[in-house]
């Protein structure tokens, strides 16, 4: 299997599903001569031309509304907007129209476009560069929201979007950009479902995108201190998998949320309330999160300080009422 990074395989996944349907398009800002800010389209105009992968105007509503028509003609468009906050002019074009087709039409017509958003800090960015922004999509009914972790996620979960019959919103987390590891080019079969990363008993550690591997590396620190943590990955934020989550707290009866954008109503305060209802008499403590502060994206020199860390990440598994002896009365079998 090749070695690549996670921008590679995302360029490995628009080839291939370029090469595989003639109907998928590739815009957006700087994707063409270019090849991305991030390199992830490069080559792409070069190997398949100027009418397969171009450069659109640097006007996201209107990337997004030229997208609209194309999908609804039959196209399969991916676009990118170049940074999280560059997507905000757009806005309104996603919400009003692109997620509510479907249901406007009375299923008649479909859009199955895929809107790629490089997102989330630790690349030393200023302002506008670095939003965490899931959950406004996350919001809308009509949208599914996806992000990877991984070098092989990112190349099988674009393609799965690609395929999908509905609009994905693909954010791409730019941290894990140059991150390398071995992939085996296998589009997923659908989106929706969450992977148990590191298997534990006495915790678990949900997360997505660039968290989930400060909650890796926070469970491989915590076992110095006898805590034997699970980490499950999302993967897809919309569809959430409530089996695979549920399932791993009711067996280990703590719960810990970790995600980098701002904790004020955010994507883990939705997944919190989802535990509580689901797995209320196995919890042993309080759901807790782990999340950025609810400020502005902060200056490039504070970053770390305002990003989960796998510090903050201890510091919070330790507040999971280790010393309480739980109320077993009322626990139900799974």
């Amino acid at each position: 299997m090749p070695k690549l990074t996670m921008a590679q395989a995302l360029n490995l996944a628009l080839r291939d599903a370029l090469t595989a349907d003639e109907n998928v398009i590739v815009f957006g800002e700087d994707v063409g001569a270019l090849g991305g800010v991030f390199r992830v389209t490069d080559g792409l105009t070069k190997d398949f031309g100027e009418t397969r992968c171009f450069d659109t105007p640097l006007a996201e509503s209107g990337i997004i509304g030229f997208a609209i028509g194309m999908a609804m003609s039959g196209f399969r468009p991916v676009v990118e907007m170049q940074f999280d906050a560059f997507a905000y002019p757009a806005f309104e074009q996603i919400t009003s129209h692109v997620a509510k087709i479907r249901n406007r039409t009375r299923g008649k017509l479909s859009v199955p476009m895929v809107i790629r958003i490089p997102f989330a800090g630790g690349i030393g960015g200023v302002e506008h560069h670095c939003d965490s922004s899931e959950a406004y999509y996350a919001h809308t009914p009509g949208l599914k929201v996806v992000t990877p972790a991984t070098v092989a996620d990112s190349y099988s979960l674009l393609r799965a979007a690609i395929d999908d019959p509905d609009p994905v919103i693909f954010l791409e987390p730019k941290r894990l950009y140059y991150s390398r590891a071995e992939v085996e080019p296998r589009a997923d079969d659908r989106l929706g479902r969450a992977l148990v990363r590191r298997p534990g008993r006495d915790a678990t550690l949900v997360a997505y995108g660039p968290s989930v591997e400060v909650a890796l590396e926070a469970a491989e620190a915590a076992a110095a201190d006898g805590h034997d943590l699970e980490v499950v990955d999302l993967r897809s934020i919309v569809p959430f998998d409530d089996q695979t989550v549920t399932a791993s707290v009711r067996k280990t009866g703590r719960c810990l949320v970790i995600h980098e954008a701002q904790g004020f109503a955010g994507v883990g305060a939705e997944i919190a309330a989802r535990v509580q209802e689901r797995c209320f008499h196995h919890l042993q403590a309080p759901v807790l999160r782990v999340s950025g502060f609810d400020i502005p994206y902060p200056a490039p020199k504070l970053e770390r300080i305002h990003r989960p860390s796998v510090d903050r990440v201890l510091d919070a598994v330790d507040r999971l009422q280790w010393n309480d002896i739980p109320d077993t009365r009322w626990a139900v079998t799974a």
